[in-house]
């Protein structure tokens, strides 16, 4: 049985209704419920944009479809607050691991999902009381980097420690990345200190690999440091592209492409994850 939320309609007609009352609160209703009685089911929901909202109506379905004894398997690309599964300095909270609970206990039995930061390979795994099932783009991301360059060679690496499990089977290097504290005010942003290289970029064609690209300060200091080195061609690549702060019109001007996958609808998505989750599926 699939039930597909409204913001995931490009798979098939959305037959569960998300509206808001008056006072903005959220109304669900999944239609012809009794089909979903003690059935498997897979709901298609996307966590992100909106990601407040947007956790809370899946969890309003979750636990609806709970009542009715389904089992469920969350299908969400991107998994929101999934950078925050350690603390940096005291007092933070691990906003990974409450998610993650949350969705467990309203009824969701697994999560598939697409890159999830904070892990670093494919495979199942359980956390906080989730079975996540977390799948690659890194391949097809790779594939579509080389469609670029027809014949011509393409090295991979990573921007950063974080990301160098994506670049690893391509026999990519790691650059290291330095953050500074927080800074004052509103909105919580670390600075980019700096992004390190030991190894040779002179004369050839680049594909800097990350999970996600938000404001894009990781990708425009790498992106300065290779074009330094002598790099001929540079792309930077990713599997969810937020792209705030317009850093997408910033990233254009700096390198030869920028692309990503479509788990976030964004106009440099260029890689279809369809076949990806439907094989998962299976």
């Amino acid at each position: 049985m699939y039930l597909i939320s409204p913001n995931y309609s490009e798979i098939g007609t959305p037959n569960v209704e998300i509206k808001n009352f008056p006072d903005g609160d959220l109304y669900v209703k999944i239609n012809k419920i009794e089909d979903c009685q003690g059935e498997d089911v897979m709901f298609f929901h996307r966590l992100y944009p909106d990601q407040n909202n947007s956790i809370m109506s899946a969890l309003l379905v979750l636990d609806t479809l709970k009542r009715e004894g389904a089992r469920v398997t969350l299908v969400s690309p991107y998994l929101p607050y999934s950078r925050q599964d350690k603390t940096f300095v005291q007092g933070e909270a691990l906003s990974a691991q409450v998610l993650c609970k949350m969705l467990a206990h309203a009824g969701a039995m697994k999560l598939v999902t697409l890159d999830c930061h904070f892990l670093k390979k494919e495979g199942e795994f359980d956390y906080r009381g989730l079975t996540i099932k977390n799948i690659s783009a890194s391949k097809m991301i790779v594939e579509y980097a080389r469609s670029l360059i027809g014949l011509e060679g393409l090295e991979v690496i990573s921007p950063d420690e974080g990301a160098s499990h994506l670049v690893s089977e391509f026999g990519g290097k790691t650059m290291h990345k330095e953050r500074g504290e927080y800074e004052k005010g509103k909105e919580a942003y670390r600075t980019i200190e700096k992004i390190e290289r030991t190894f040779e970029v002179k004369g050839q064609n680049i594909l800097i690999l990350d999970d996600m690209i938000s404001t894009g300060s990781t990708m425009i200091k790498a992106i300065e440091n290779v074009k330094k080195g002598g790099a001929k061609k540079v792309f930077c690549g990713a599997t969810h592209g937020l792209f705030l702060k317009d850093s997408l019109s910033k990233l254009k001007g700096m390198c030869d492409g920028v692309f990503t996958t479509n788990s976030i609808a964004n106009s440099a998505a260029a890689v279809d994850i369809k076949e990806l989750i439907e094989k998962a599926l299976v």
